[in-house]
């Protein structure tokens, strides 16, 4: 007998937590049906399933799923969204769509997720308020680009945009923390290896020094005052240095004149300073023109293309092209204003907003900022080596020498 995949709607929610349920039963009919449904209790999913005329055979709790689950990642949304845009662009209903994604995800926290999604448009929702439920997985950028994609019926349209804006955001991520995991993986291990010769070797060469009974040279001396300093107060070092990095993180995540301050000095260093600004205007042009494209007035758009650069000056800078473009000034007239967008990327929008191709030129724009982030990050791998090299070299060799110049003396000393 052929088994059919159905879905159940949920009874209004009572304000207590849900719980996934699989269940098998016969319909009306008496056709083999089987699905899944969040309900507040074994007891409301019974009933829910008799008010639909579903015969329950088996009943099975899931929501230990959540307990076992990874965390949901930016990339885990990003494929679900391409799954999704596929199976819609080949016609697959959108509810059947849900099904195939939940039982071939891997994730069972991503399970749990668009179930509950899937519950929530069965209630009546549409698929925008269904993914506005869930902010922290779904920022206001893809739930409006949703909304006009339902609005404008072309869905399937929209999501493959967002996919790929996905997708292209989180690579140009990747290769950002690529750039800046090296230099900071050599200063803490650089760190860590002048802890341990502080607080270890140092003081086993003091101790061989001082029956000498001889002068030690300056730097010998200033290595062991150092090495004092770091034993008998290495819980205030440590302590120091972790409380200090915690408490700028967390001002930083949260206090605005600090992110400011970051955000320009970041954008100003020498040698990361200019990828930085690379990446930040790629994400402005490409959520704009994923925006445009999907059909959102442009002064909406520019609210959530605020956020998307990442930067707080590029934020206030969209902010003042948006009250601008509000009272009728041009795009392009309103991005030269705020002074921070290269003449490159003025006169191409300048020709998409001539030509009415806006979309497609803030498109052509992002690619060209990617590809330059792509070729300055390999740039910077081939040039930080070197002169991480030398600095890590200079540090321990510096120690080195220092504790080695008596042992040239040595030979003064017993003759």
């Amino acid at each position: 007998m052929a088994v059919a995949k159905t879905s159940i709607k949920p009874l209004p929610k009572s304000g207590q937590k849900d719980t996934a349920f699989s269940w098998e039963g016969t319909d009306k009919s008496g056709k083999k049906v089987q699905g899944e449904l969040l309900a507040a209790s074994e007891t409301v999913a019974r009933s829910n399933l008799r008010r639909q005329g579903i015969a329950l055979q088996k009943l099975r709790k899931k929501s230990a799923i959540n307990r076992r689950g990874k965390k949901i990642s930016g990339k885990d949304i990003a494929m679900f969204t391409r799954q999704l845009s596929t199976m819609m662009k080949s016609g697959v209903p959108l509810l059947q769509s849900f099904d195939i994604v939940i039982k071939g995800h891997a994730n069972p926290t991503v399970q749990a997720l668009l179930l509950s999604i899937k519950t929530d448009i069965e209630g009546g929702n549409s698929l925008s308020q269904a993914f506005g439920k869930h902010p922290l997985y779904f920022d206001n950028l893809y739930i409006n680009l949703i909304h006009a994609g339902e609005q404008a019926g072309i869905l399937d349209q929209v999501l493959e945009r967002i996919a790929s804006y996905q997708e292209k955001t989180i690579a140009i991520k990747g290769k950002i923390k690529s750039a800046l995991f090296y230099p900071i993986s050599i200063i803490i291990v650089a760190f860590v290896i002048t802890a341990i010769i502080m607080l270890f070797v140092v003081p086993a060469f003091k101790q061989l020094f001082t029956s000498f009974g001889a002068n030690l040279p300056t730097p010998t001396l200033i290595m062991m005052d150092i090495s004092d300093f770091f034993v008998h107060y290495w819980w205030l070092i440590f302590g120091s240095l972790g409380g200090g990095i915690w408490f700028f993180f967390y001002t930083w995540k949260r206090s605005r004149p600090m992110q400011e301050v970051m955000d320009r000095l970041m954008l100003k260093l020498p040698i990361f300073g200019p990828v930085l600004e690379k990446a930040a205007i790629a994400r402005w042009t490409r959520t704009l023109s994923t925006m445009f494209a999907a059909g959102v007035p442009l002064v909406e758009a520019l609210n959530s293309v605020a956020g998307a650069s990442g930067n707080i000056i590029f934020y206030d800078a969209t902010q003042k092209i948006r009250n601008e473009v509000t009272t009728g000034i041009s795009l392009t007239i309103a991005m030269q204003n705020v002074g921070i967008f290269p003449n490159m990327v003025q006169q191409m929008v300048s020709i998409g907003e001539e030509s009415g191709s806006l979309d497609s030129m803030l498109s052509k724009v992002a690619d060209f900022y990617e590809a330059e982030v792509d070729d300055a990050v390999a740039a910077l791998s081939s040039l930080m080596e070197p002169i991480i090299m030398v600095v890590l070299g200079g540090l321990i060799g510096s120690m080195v020498v220092a504790m080695y110049l008596p042992i040239f003396k040595m030979g003064s000393v017993v003759g």
